[in-house]
């Protein structure tokens, strides 16, 4: 079963591959968003992440992409950024405008015939992009994803990407999460282990356990991350935006064990439809908005997933 929200401003497209074994998923922001990065992962693999540093000329982004295929799949931002440019989307310049897309990749090749999100995916993921597109499954850019891969991929639990929405008053903070980590998820609420390593007899080994142990026998460092974008209709400034982006990884240093590894790429990108001054109490609530919001996508890739 997918769950659908909403987050008014921001339109969510996934292309699935046939064999369902990647896919790559589009937030498309109506109007350019003001947008921010946090890269904390030792393996990430990116586009135009810089771009979204303080103090750069670029402020606003036109999308991101989520998507699968490791370092290939950055070619299905080749896909987005047509479908903006045909809408005349884009920073302003002198010739032509120009889309900005940010874009970042999950590890989810698969032998003996991988297959990779292209440029024509990026653009159907754009095609298809609507409302309600907040949906958690195996779809887009969590169709090929696992947890629990410290031992090899044969002990490792299906994921998916979750979608999940917290209401402040009126307005919305909406966050997407592709989960693909090499640890465990545990329900921060209880401590209990919801998808990961897997023993011979079904139960759930522990990440941490077999790490201090030396256990741990896995040597592929490439084939995790998690990818997290949270968007908000709020009005918010650029040091809201940063606080919302430590709060998101907050929480995935809370339900994901362990988090921010070497062997990792998490990155998440925080989104805000207008820009406006924040008071530190607003910040404050819209960042435990986030982590709310964060920790119940990353729950929401393992429904119905196991």
């Amino acid at each position: 079963m997918m769950t659908e929200h909403v987050v008014p401003g921001f339109l969510v497209g996934h292309w699935t591959h046939p064999s369902g074994r990647t896919g790559c998923t589009v937030v498309i922001a109506e109007c350019p968003a003001l947008a921010v990065r946090d890269v904390r992962g030792g393996a990430p693999g990116t586009r135009e992440t810089e771009l979204l540093s303080p103090g750069c000329l670029v402020r606003h982004l036109d999308a991101v992409l989520l998507t699968g295929g490791s370092a290939f799949g950055l070619a299905a931002a080749d896909g987005v950024v047509r479908w903006l440019r045909e809408r005349g989307r884009g920073y302003p310049t002198d010739v032509m405008a120009v889309p900005i897309v940010a874009a970042a990749v999950l590890y989810d090749l698969s032998a003996p015939d991988p297959v990779v999100p292209d440029a024509e995916a990026g653009y159907t993921a754009c095609q298809v992009a609507g409302p309600h597109g907040w949906r958690s499954g195996r779809i887009g850019a969590g169709a090929g994803t696992t947890v629990g891969k410290l031992l090899g991929r044969e002990r490792a639990t299906p994921t998916g990407i979750g979608a999940a929405v917290v209401n402040i008053d009126s307005n919305s903070v909406g966050a997407l999460a592709a989960v693909n980590a090499v640890g465990e998820l545990v329900d921060p609420s209880t401590g209990l282990i919801r998808a990961g390593i897997r023993a011979d007899d079904g139960s759930w080994l522990v990440a941490r356990e077999l790490i201090l142990t030396g256990s741990s026998l896995w040597t592929q460092p490439e084939t995790n991350t998690t990818l997290v974008v949270v968007a908000t209709d709020l009005a918010l400034d650029q040091n809201a935006l940063i606080r919302m982006a430590i709060a998101a990884h907050d929480a995935i240093a809370r339900t994901i064990r362990p988090a921010h590894t070497v062997y990792d790429g998490d990155t998440v990108f925080v989104l805000a439809r207008e820009e406006a001054p924040t008071s530190p109490a607003q910040i404050l609530r819209i960042a435990t908005a986030t982590e709310v919001a964060v920790e119940r996508a990353i729950l929401a890739s393992i429904q119905d997933n196991r």
